[in-house]
């Protein structure tokens, strides 16, 4: 079975960028079924040492960027009455991290707005979820080294760290399950229960 993409370079701090996104796949594919908010950074450093600009960019990536795409988007589930959003948090969003106490509230925020907006769009026929997955083996991890990574591994009651791949079937599950909306799905290894 195969499946096809469009590819759209953008950056989602831009607005007019989400909105010419939206219209490309609704030009390519006729309408838009899913849409999976994952864009993100993230930056370790104390409390004390982050910056406003260290803040302001965190959630103009991690937050305000679901924004801009959502607001492109949830118009043309609505008027499709259907459509599936999955955001993606962190498991930092749901019990705080130490030394990423921006990352933590903007990935906090993003459980909230999936929450917020299920309730408000379900009407509709929208479904919004989240993934919070916890340390996933990717880029975004590569500057732990491997020694730290092994330590995480340990911590996680599975034994092992995650991959893409488990994440990704976290989001097809929600973009394919009907009666599911406003849902936090942990994907962590049991690293926070």
């Amino acid at each position: 079975m195969g499946a096809q993409c469009v590819t759209v370079q953008a950056d989602v701090r831009d607005r007019a960028a989400m909105r010419r996104m939206v219209l490309l796949a609704q030009a390519h594919f006729g309408t838009v079924d899913a849409v999976v908010c994952n864009a993100g950074i993230a930056q370790q450093k104390l409390f004390s040492d982050i910056t406003e600009d260290d803040w302001d960019t965190m959630f103009d990536v991690n937050v305000k960027g679901m924004y801009h795409l959502l607001q492109e988007v949830l118009p043309v589930f609505v008027g499709q009455q259907s459509g599936s959003a999955v955001l993606l948090s962190s498991m930092w969003g749901q019990v705080g991290a130490s030394c990423e106490v921006h990352y933590s509230a903007a990935k906090a925020a993003v459980i909230g707005m999936t929450k917020a907006l299920a309730k408000e769009y379900g009407l509709s026929g929208v479904r919004v979820n989240c993934v919070a997955p916890g340390v996933i083996d990717t880029d975004m991890n590569s500057h732990l080294g491997e020694d730290v990574m092994e330590q995480l591994r340990e911590e996680t009651p599975l034994g092992a760290l995650g991959t893409p791949e488990d994440v990704a079937q976290a989001v097809y599950y929600f973009t394919d399950a009907p009666f599911v909306t406003g849902q936090v799905l942990g994907v962590n290894g049991g690293f926070i229960i």
